[in-house]
């Protein structure tokens, strides 16, 4: 049998982006096994959708030794692995991916570890737009594999759902019975990618007072104060949040599958709405939409043209942040009332 070992992304939305990859290589190779070497909660973004056979965690700020270093590196020579495939761009994962002694080992020439690698696609400029999506798909066209799908696919398990109906359970029973809009006002990347707390609270007010919807706002559990202030600022009893609850990843999916609309900042749970074919408006503001295109159908992309950006940068380097403070809520509320008109549209 044939042993693939998978560098996958480290952010959440990228290891979305990199499922159609993942599907291509599983169609390529039926009978391999798919070993996919990733941070500990990549896991969960995966669960279900058998893309990969089991994991290798893979963490370099791990107090753990066997999830990074040598330890992780003589870890993975162990394996005798035939082919590695680096979704990834760091010199860290080539050096690993040479130590491991796999025969074959495939990913961009980037970091100048061209020589680390036996098929060194060509590296690119981190200034280059291009969909991450696009280029996990080059690398396994490299490998032979059908890439003319770029559909992104996840699933929830019955823990997810059974986390969901517990929220649920918590709620009113008549804002239960409404259709359910969430909001995602989180990101990792850093605060740049914010969308102030009150404009969020203003568009929930909006939603709830002129339509027949509860409004759920989403968390992770570094943003629990943000949604609770959004509650909080937004003064009605129809906007909720899962800032109480015990908070997963597997939730959050459960949360996007189960709504009828997602607003969102480009983060990663952003990237859950296309698996579950639920329409989402994203904020931009740091960040160039087209690193993270999805061609998704069902998607709007709003962004203010500003002299300064996109700049990529985690935190403004002017500090006025004017890409997200000045994208407002009226422009965000007329792109929501479009996709309801749609949403009409299509049950009639």
């Amino acid at each position: 049998m044939i042993k693939i070992g998978i560098f996958l992304p480290n952010w959440i939305g990228d290891a979305v982006m990199a499922t159609p990859a993942l599907r291509a290589v599983r169609r390529k190779f039926p009978e391999a096994e798919l070993v996919g070497i990733h941070r500990p909660y990549i896991s969960e973004v995966l669960a279900g959708t058998e893309l990969i056979d089991r994991s290798l965690l893979y963490d370099k700020n791990s107090p753990e030794a066997e999830h990074h270093g040598l330890s992780f590196a003589m870890h993975l020579r162990r394996e005798q692995f035939d082919l590695i495939l680096l979704l990834t761009n760091s010199l860290r994962t080539g050096w690993l991916a040479w130590l491991s002694g796999a025969k074959r080992r495939v990913g961009y020439a980037n970091e100048g570890r061209g020589w680390l690698l036996t098929d060194p696609l060509p590296g690119f400029h981190r200034s280059t737009v291009r969909s991450a999506l696009d280029n996990y798909l080059e690398l396994v066209e490299h490998l032979g594999c059908d890439v003319s799908s770029k559909r992104t696919e996840l699933t929830t398990l019955s823990k997810d759902e059974t986390q969901w109906a517990a929220f649920l359970c918590t709620l009113d029973e008549e804002l239960t019975r409404m259709p359910i809009v969430t909001l995602n006002p989180g990101g990792a990347f850093g605060e740049a990618k914010h969308w102030p707390s009150q404009h969020f609270a203003e568009l929930a007010r909006r939603i709830v007072d002129g339509y027949h919807k509860t409004v759920v706002v989403m968390c992770g559990p570094a943003e629990r104060d943000i949604a609770r202030e959004i509650v909080r600022l937004s003064n009605r009893p129809r906007v909720v949040s899962l800032a109480d609850r015990t908070l997963s990843i597997g939730l959050s999916k459960a949360a996007v599958k189960h709504s009828e609309l997602l607003i969102t900042t480009d983060s990663g749970p952003r990237h859950f709405a296309q698996p579950f074919g639920t329409p989402v408006v994203t904020l931009f503001g740091p960040t160039h939409i087209g690193y993270s295109e999805t061609y998704y159908e069902k998607s709007v992309h709003l962004q203010l043209k500003v002299d300064c950006g996109p700049c990529q940068e985690r935190t403004c380097p002017l500090g006025h942040h004017r890409c997200m403070t000045d994208l407002s809520v009226d422009r965000v509320f007329r792109a929501v009332q479009i996709e309801f008109d749609a949403m009409r549209r299509w049950v009639a």
